[in-house]
């Protein structure tokens, strides 16, 4: 019996639930030019790749005394990013691509999973003021965030690009298609900021997650909503009037990382390590199998790791 159809519909209507906590929509004021005292003043960020995690340690006591709460990883994640990280209707489990990397670490450290939804919004600071131990909801990883929190070697390399409704699929021909247009896409995001550089002419919509963008770009408040292929897909899963364009080129490369406390040093190499295991056991390839596949429709293979810091 094909189960598609019936699970699309109910996380159609799941997403609808959810739009009291994510319908928040922020019109985003076009940023200004910097004049020429403000941009000499501007002291750059100094990171020679942002990719580049710690090395792996098998350490697990050291890293179980990084963490906030005894005998407990408390992580950090989406609650309504299908397939990434979403409450399944059906019984009302959080599951998705990320959550088994949560999963996977705090089986590895021998303690308790204790799963927190947040908003990207959220990811940082609830990280710095010891609310949560860790971060597994789709984080790019780069150098500005670097300043505030610590990564993990890259679990997933996504890319940026633009959900349309089907009939305005054929004429986009990128970012200068989204002229005069309204995007959306979750405030305190790469991809909010990336659409407004390349897509200055764009009108910018910041909602406080992609579920509040999906439920204005359904009632046509917004026309195209921006974010990272893993999770457009998830939205078009849901609505069967979006669609990516296929023919659209990427709009940047949005490398994955878990986040942690910048000072948690020994909890990031543990979880390096936990990763390369999932690299090498086949259990990265059963996540991606499992929940990105199906809607990517593509084969890949788990980044390599970069270490050296």
């Amino acid at each position: 019996m094909n189960r598609s159809r019936p699970l699309a519909a109910t996380l159609a209507v799941a997403a609808l639930l959810l739009a009291a906590c994510g319908y928040d929509a922020t019109p985003v004021p076009k940023p200004k030019a910097a004049d020429a005292t403000t941009a000499s003043s501007s002291k750059p960020v100094q990171c020679d790749n942002p990719t580049q995690s710690y090395a792996p340690s098998n350490d697990r006591a050291k890293a179980v005394a990084d963490l906030k709460h005894k005998g407990r990883l408390v992580v950090g994640v989406s609650g309504d990013t299908f397939q990434m990280g979403f409450s399944d209707p059906t019984d009302g489990e959080l599951k998705g691509f990320d959550i088994d990397f949560a999963k996977a670490i705090a089986k590895a450290l021998g303690v308790t999973l204790d799963l927190r939804v947040i908003s990207a919004a959220d990811r940082t600071e609830l990280l710095k003021n010891g609310t949560i131990d860790m971060v597994a909801r789709n984080m790019t990883v780069n150098c500005e965030r670097w300043e505030q929190v610590a990564f993990s070697s890259v679990y997933y390399n996504a890319t940026q690009k633009v959900l349309v409704r089907k009939d305005q699929a054929a004429s986009y021909q990128g970012p200068e298609s989204l002229a005069d247009k309204k995007v959306c896409a979750p405030t305190a995001t790469t991809s909010l900021t990336r659409i407004e550089e390349v897509a200055p002419a764009a009108d910018p919509i910041g909602a406080k997650n992609h579920t509040g963008c999906l439920i204005l770009f359904q009632k046509g408040d917004v026309d195209a909503i921006t974010g990272d292929d893993t999770v457009l897909a998830g939205l078009a899963a849901q609505d069967p009037y979006a669609v990516v364009p296929p023919q659209q080129t990427k709009l940047s490369d949005e490398p994955y990382g878990l986040a942690f406390d910048k000072n948690a040093v020994d909890l990031v190499r543990y979880a390096n390590s936990v990763l390369q295991d999932m690299r090498t056991d086949g259990a990265w390839q059963k996540a991606y199998t499992t929940w990105l596949k199906p809607y990517l429709k593509v084969d890949i293979a788990p980044p390599a790791p970069v270490y050296g810091r």
